[in-house]
């Protein structure tokens, strides 16, 4: 018999109705987002504070060996997440419960060798981010740093998933909470106050994990969880492992191309000049607000999806996919607009150097263009993970990242210099957004089809 926040998890998860659904699980999700976009900000905006650009230009370049964590992150978080949704909504919590403990395992295995191989080759990747003569040591510091930290800052994502997995959003919410503020409070102190400079934000970014994972686990030791770990269940089945990877190498494919396109573009803007540089990363950093709140709703809509998919409902599926594409975009349309409005006034919070301010406005104006078409294709993306369907969602990823963005990014920036440079991601979202509308489509087609021949279409 499950208690009544347990039936109420549930409830949210089966049968609320789909746009209370989707808030109830989407906005919690945004708002721990929105305070990860101020983990993301505060060592720029304090790093901004020592008036080196080169620092600042260096925390830019860094970024995506973070991203590279989190894909990795979000390869066994997002995989593992799918099945233990798909398996509560079949009314299998054994096998929930061992996926949930085969998730806490690869987490830990693997940010130990994120770290070790990752130390092993950090010059090689301080070069290859695009870091020169002035800016080399400063990347090196914090990338080194980073590094070592990793278990903590990949266990901070996989952890959090794995709660929305059940239904419990605002632990995960909470988990986010604090190891921002331990972030902001930290940051100051090992910049300014022990003039650690770089490495001290870098030093901040990795306790603010440690305490952001602390709270999942902690959670999960008080046994206030739906589900457990249990020690009993360390060795992983070849099923759950060939779920966790089926849907979770798409999903980590998504941020690895990713970071790989950010490394392109940041490789690029070098060419313009290292105050180019700091800008592009201030705006990149600034939308990324805007991608939070896609991301928070198409990761509230996952568990959902994924819950309905285990119990055959197809009807409530295709429900909750149009609450949450007609709430994101509504949300993302309002954001465009504050950008444009504020795009100086929100640049001039990290720097006051007026040519950062003039270029990091423009690109801005230019990277907003993407929000009225992100909502969907995330959207679309993260239902196809969570229904276990990982080939759309790869082919979504690879079109979007490998053959559209990155070589936009290379030909538009050689016809048109700067201006093509934060132009190709606006291009290649709005065609990403037909094309991955096409997949759901084709998919909801299949669903259909199969409901026509026996399937189950609950209410």
């Amino acid at each position: 018999m499950m208690s009544d926040k347990e039936d109420k998890r549930i409830y949210t998860l089966s049968q609320e109705e789909p746009y209370i659904a989707v808030i109830r699980m989407g906005l919690p999700l945004i708002a721990g987002m929105f305070i990860m976009v101020l983990y993301n900000w505060v060592d720029t905006y304090f790093i901004g504070l020592t008036k080196d650009d080169y620092q600042l230009a260096a925390v830019n370049l860094s970024y995506p060996v973070m991203m590279v964590m989190i894909a990795l992150a979000n390869m066994i978080g997002t995989g593992a997440s799918s099945f233990i949704a798909r398996c509560l909504g079949a009314n299998n919590l054994a096998k929930a419960k061992h996926t949930l403990t085969t998730g806490f395992v690869l987490t830990v295995i693997n940010g130990i060798l994120v770290s070790l191989i990752g130390l092993a080759l950090l010059d090689k990747i301080v070069s290859g981010l695009g870091a020169e003569e002035f800016t080399y040591e400063y990347t090196k510091q914090y990338v080194s740093i980073i590094l070592i930290g990793s278990v903590f800052t990949m266990g901070s994502y996989t952890f959090s998933a794995f709660l929305r997995s059940e239904g419990s959003v605002k632990i995960s919410m909470i988990g986010m909470v604090v190891g921002t503020i331990v972030n902001i409070i930290l940051d100051p102190i090992f910049i300014f106050t022990l003039n650690m400079q770089i490495r001290g934000a870098a030093i901040a970014t990795v306790l603010g994990n440690v305490a952001g994972a602390l709270v999942s686990v902690i959670f999960y030791l008080l046994g206030k969880s739906l589900l457990k770990p249990s020690a009993e269940m360390l060795r992983p089945t070849a099923e759950i492992i060939k779920e966790i990877y089926w849907v979770g190498v798409p999903a980590s494919l998504e941020t690895l191309l990713t970071a790989a396109a950010y490394t392109v573009n940041n490789n690029l803007a070098v060419t313009y000049g290292p105050l180019t540089v700091a800008a592009t990363g201030i705006a990149q950093k600034l939308i990324s607000l805007g991608s939070y709140v896609y991301q928070g709703f198409a990761s509230g809509v996952q568990p959902i999806m994924g819950y309905n998919y285990g119990a055959k409902n197809y009807t409530r599926m295709k429900a909750v996919l149009k609450a949450g594409v007609i709430t994101v975009t509504t949300m993302e349309l309002i954001l465009m607009a504050a950008y444009g409005i504020l795009a100086p006034t929100l640049v001039d919070i990290f720097t006051d150097s007026p040519e950062v301010i003039r270029i990091g406005a423009q690109a801005v104006r230019a990277m907003m263009l993407i929000l009225p078409f992100v909502g969907s294709v995330s959207m679309c993306r993260m239902s196809f993970q969570a229904m276990g369907k990982p080939v759309y969602a790869f082919c979504i990823t690879l079109v979007r990242q490998l053959i559209l963005y990155i070589p936009l990014l290379i030909i538009f920036n050689k016809l048109f210099g700067f201006k093509g440079l934060i132009h190709a991601q606006p291009v290649t979202e709005a065609v990403m957004m037909a094309v991955s509308i096409m997949f759901l489509l084709r998919f909801i087609d299949r669903i259909n089809d199969e409901n026509s021949y026996g399937g189950s279409n609950h209410e």
